[in-house]
C-alpha cells in the first residue's frame, strides 16, 4: 500500500515515520517557511528594510545602530530557516533531529531579538504577534 496510518504513525512507500517525528517535521516546515522567508526579504530589500527601521527607531536607543542590528537578525533568521528545512530533510531521511532543533533554537534566539526590538520602539502590536512565533520555536525545540 502506498499510504497507511496506523497508531505509532505512518507509512509511506514502505517507510514508517512516528506522530513525534511528523510533529516535528511540521513545526520545522512552519519555521523554515517563516524565517527563510523574512530572511530573504531582508537580503533582497536590504534598503527598504533600512529605511523601515529608520523610521521605526527614530528616538529609541537603537536608532543609531539598527543597522547592526538588521544583520544580526538577518542571519539569525537565516540560520534558522536553513536549519529547519535540513531538519525536516534530516527526518525524512532517517539521520536525525539536530538540525531541526538547532533550527529551532535559532527561531527562539532570533524571536527573542526581534522582540528586544519592537519593545525598545514601544510597538507593543507588533511584539505582540511575535509571540505566536516564539511559542512555536520554544514548542519545536521542546519536542526536539
Amino acid at each position: 500500500m502506498l499510504l497507511e496510518f496506523s497508531e505509532a504513525g505512518v507509512v509511506l512507500l514502505s517507510h514508517e515515520w512516528i506522530w513525534l517525528d511528523i510533529i516535528r517535521m511540521l513545526i520545522s516546515t512552519f519555521l523554515t517557511a517563516i524565517y527563510l522567508q523574512s530572511s530573504i526579504d531582508k537580503v533582497i530589500d536590504r534598503q527598504g528594510n533600512l529605511d523601515f527601521m529608520a523610521e521605526h527607531f527614530a528616538g529609541t536607543p537603537l536608532s543609531g545602530s539598527f543597522h547592526y542590528g538588521l544583520a544580526v537578525v538577518t542571519v539569525t533568521e537565516l540560520f534558522a530557516g536553513v536549519l529547519s528545512a535540513a531538519g525536516v530533510v534530516s527526518l525524512l531521511l532517517g539521520w536525525g533531529t539536530v538540525p531541526g532543533m538547532v533550527g529551532a533554537l535559532f527561531a527562539g534566539i532570533s524571536s527573542c531579538i526581534l522582540m528586544t526590538g519592537q519593545r525598545l520602539a514601544k510597538d507593543y502590536v507588533g511584539a505582540a504577534a511575535l509571540v505566536p512565533y516564539f511559542l512555536i520555536a520554544i514548542i519545536g525545540l521542546y519536542i526536539y
